[in-house]
């Protein structure tokens, strides 16, 4: 894997550009500390050897890390888009609600659908519902995954997500513009996903 580490110390605010990783080792990181995304999109994600990319939740502006429940070999977070978060924040207690646990909630909820089109679909609706916008006649999602994490996150190979996603494409569903680091769905798609999030 490629990614630097994060320093011990706190650091106000640390900019990342997409595609740039830090790896957190909780054991360097004091009790109760809190990483959280001031602005822009991160993917968390497992860097054990057994689970090794395996994601665990996407964090935008104001969503917290608490470093404290992390694995003890460390959690990494990559950049989407233009990322800035601080590694001091004050942890926010929102009534038990835990970014990272939810997200962890939904994918694994995306997991146990009956079929790789459901699960892609359930999946591009959650991140649209979540990361993205609606933008006239498309809904967007600000950031592009590869087929093969796209696999990954929903229990399927590269191979089957790509071919799902072509399907998408013939079918006026799912734009990928030329140039840009966007994603186009379709609102109807997107609206008629198996799961309610």
């Amino acid at each position: 894997m490629n990614y630097r580490f994060l320093p011990d110390g706190p650091v106000p605010k640390v900019r990342m550009t997409p595609g740039q990783t830090v790896l957190i080792d909780p054991s360097s990181r004091s009790e109760g500390s809190c990483l959280e995304v001031i602005e822009g999109i991160a993917r968390v994600y497992c860097p054990c050897e057994e689970t090794e990319g395996m994601t665990l939740a996407f964090l935008q502006s104001g969503d917290q890390l608490r470093t404290a429940r992390l694995c003890s070999e460390g959690i990494c977070v990559e950049a989407l888009t233009p990322l800035c978060f601080k590694s001091d924040a004050d942890s926010l207690e929102a009534n038990g609600y835990d970014p990272v646990n939810e997200w962890t909630l939904q994918l694994l909820r995306i997991r146990h659908l009956g079929n790789a089109e459901q699960r892609l679909q359930a999946l591009l609706a959650l991140l649209v519902n979540r990361l993205g916008r609606r933008c006239g006649n498309w809904c967007q999602l600000p950031f592009r995954l590869t087929h093969e994490r796209i696999g990954e996150l929903i229990g399927s190979t590269r191979v089957t997500s790509t071919r799902l996603i072509s399907r998408l494409r013939s079918a006026d569903l799912l734009v990928v513009p030329s140039g840009e680091s966007t994603i186009s769905l379709a609102p109807e798609f997107v609206e008629a996903a198996p799961l309610s999030i």
